[in-house]
């Protein structure tokens, strides 16, 4: 495992992520240019967008290129589990870009408190911009959790059962994730693409466009979570029966060690 506490293992982690957001923030922002740039763009988005331009198009590839170096270079830390396919080291990459939205987030939030509260001058874009990126950590969020198999699971049944009966389980489990996926493509693809084509904003002052990038984003990531699911079948099926102990010994052999340190102190006190 790599601890995190090294700056320079913390830059290695992070310089990536960061580079992809800055590129992802920029392409989403102006992706009417992108629109109108292959000739789908409709009479309004026509308008009111130039086609993308050089620039645009470097930005796109720079996008790739950052995305591409992420996932090559990404690598579990301290307290995270281990990579088991190249699959998971996308989950990962995305997880890590998720924990900077995270921290974007949190600070456009104080930033508006202290507008709001001090100088009594509140913005017209940070309430929308937190929902905006809010969402986006949801759904990456999710993902990660797949990934790291941390998502919510009842072991009581599972544990007692032998491994066969374990792994019919794991694929039943699976084959409702993907199920669900398929039916989610299938009846919102349609809208998510007409919404995404037009640039629909959530008509406010700010006006950002969510529901023209939440609404494929959601069908992307519920994709890229059933393949991870997928995956995870495959590369766990030959592992051995698992056991997830509901009590921590350690946790418990801290705790003991802890008590009885105490009660030697208040004895000689």
């Amino acid at each position: 495992m790599i601890a995190t506490t090294n700056p320079a293992t913390v830059l290695r982690h992070s310089l990536w992520p960061a580079l992809f957001a800055l590129c992802l923030s920029y392409v989403v922002w102006f992706f009417p240019r992108y629109i109108v740039g292959l000739g789908y763009g409709n009479d309004n988005l026509i308008s009111s967008n130039p086609a993308a331009g050089a620039f645009d198009w470097l930005m796109l590839a720079a996008l790739a290129v950052t995305l591409a170096m992420g996932v090559r270079t990404a690598d579990v830390t301290a307290g995270e589990g281990d990579l088991r396919s190249r699959f998971d080291r996308l989950s990962l990459f995305l997880g890590r870009c998720t924990m900077l939205l995270i921290v974007a987030l949190v600070s456009v939030m104080f930033y508006e408190v202290v507008l709001r509260y001090v100088f009594e001058r509140p913005t017209l874009w940070a309430n929308e911009m937190s929902l905006w990126m809010a969402g986006f950590i949801f759904l990456l969020s999710g993902l990660y959790a797949m990934q790291q198999r941390s998502h919510i699971r009842i072991f009581l049944l599972y544990d007692a059962m032998p491994r066969w009966l374990q792994r019919i389980c794991d694929v039943i489990s699976t084959s409702l994730i993907v199920v669900f996926a398929f039916a989610m493509v299938w009846g919102g693809y349609t809208e998510a693409a007409q919404k995404l084509m037009r640039w629909e904003t959530f008509g406010t002052a700010f006006d950002p466009p969510i529901p023209a990038t939440l609404k494929p984003m959601i069908l992307l990531i519920i994709c890229i979570v059933a393949v991870q699911a997928v995956v995870n079948l495959i590369v766990d099926w030959s592992r051995g029966p698992e056991h997830h102990g509901i009590v921590d010994e350690t946790e418990v052999e801290d705790m003991i060690q802890t008590a009885r340190a105490q009660h030697e102190q208040g004895r000689h006190d």
